[in-house]
């Protein structure tokens, strides 16, 4: 656990049904276990962490355990939430004859591909930079790898139109300016918001990027599929200076696990862990066991957190 020690925010991706919903409740078991004050973050569609946890999550932080603490981001509910907050914010400083048509075309728009996300970053964004004064760790449990890659360089590609939506409006209020009211210039409410909203979306790529606050996860099995896309995964982010620091890789089949079956298995999976290691060479490997059981309760999910913790270990692996 030293490797997260310095981190605020550890974002957790994967695969899906590799185990990246469980790896990340226990990794954040395990960060309260340690004594930090920690909450665990879904942005996950499918939203497993309640059910782990046995408990109704929504968007607001709930007790789970000891120094921890859980809320799952609906990005439906958060969509209509971001383009209520668009609407308020431009009330005022549109005309109101305008201002009908300015929100149908806020409606189209929220129908865009793309649209989800941006709200569901705008959360993000809000979560990063509020909550980080209560909690000593934020742990963000991400949706299947895709979903991932697209929201964690949102900040870069929404900084680059964010620049370019503030250099419009710049000329439009320069030549307003030079036409209007003799060179003087023009309070711009809505220039203002926009500077506001880049800065803020700066803030979070700058602590993104920072290796020192922010650790990337990736949770994999030994098979060839996951695999693959956490190669393509690492590499992708990598192009976004995103560093994937840490794999755990999950469902290793433990050495007392016997039978003709389990014996073939294990050498086809062998291949794979040394696959693995010969592929994610910048890359720590945390391996963990498939269970006897399933993880159905906080017992189980503390012997799956020891795991992660370092406090059992994995022989052969």
């Amino acid at each position: 656990m030293n490797r997260f020690q310095h981190h605020s925010f550890i974002f957790v991706g994967g695969k899906g049904g590799v185990g990246k919903s469980t790896s990340a409740a226990a990794l954040s078991l395990a960060l309260a276990e340690q004594g930090y004050r920690t909450l665990i973050v879904s942005t996950d569609p499918a939203h497993n962490l309640g059910d782990i946890f046995h408990v109704s999550l929504h968007g607001e932080e709930t007790k789970l355990a000891d120094r921890l603490w859980g809320l799952e981001v609906d990005s439906a509910l958060e969509s209509k939430r971001y383009i209520q907050g668009v609407k308020e914010n431009l009330q005022g400083m549109v005309k109101s004859k305008m201002i009908e048509e300015v929100h149908r075309q806020i409606d189209l728009a929220s129908a865009s591909p793309g649209a989800d996300e941006a709200a569901l970053f705008d959360r993000l964004t809000a979560i990063m930079l509020e909550q980080s004064n209560h909690y000593d760790k934020i742990v963000f449990d991400t949706a299947p790898t895709g979903h991932t890659i697209r929201l964690l360089s949102l900040p870069e590609w929404m900084g680059v139109w964010m620049d370019g939506m503030l250099e419009r409006r710049k000329k439009t209020n320069d030549n307003y300016s030079r036409f209007l009211h003799d060179g003087d210039p023009v309070e711009d409410p809505i220039y203002n918001m926009l500077q506001a909203r880049k800065e803020k979306f700066a803030n979070v790529r700058h602590k993104m990027l920072d290796q020192q606050q922010t650790a990337f996860v990736f949770v994999l099995n030994p098979e060839r599929l996951p695999i693959l896309e956490t190669k393509q995964a690492v590499h992708q982010l990598d192009k976004h200076h995103l560093r994937v620091e840490t794999l755990i890789v999950n469902k290793v089949l433990p050495d007392d696990a016997d039978g003709v079956f389990l014996s073939k298995r294990r050498k086809q999976e062998e291949m794979y862990v040394k696959e693995i290691k010969e592929t994610f060479v910048n890359q720590s490997i945390v391996p963990v066991p498939l269970l006897e059981e399933d993880i159905s309760d906080m017992e189980r999910l503390m012997e799956f957190a020891a795991y992660i913790r370092g406090a059992r270990h994995m022989h052969g692996v």
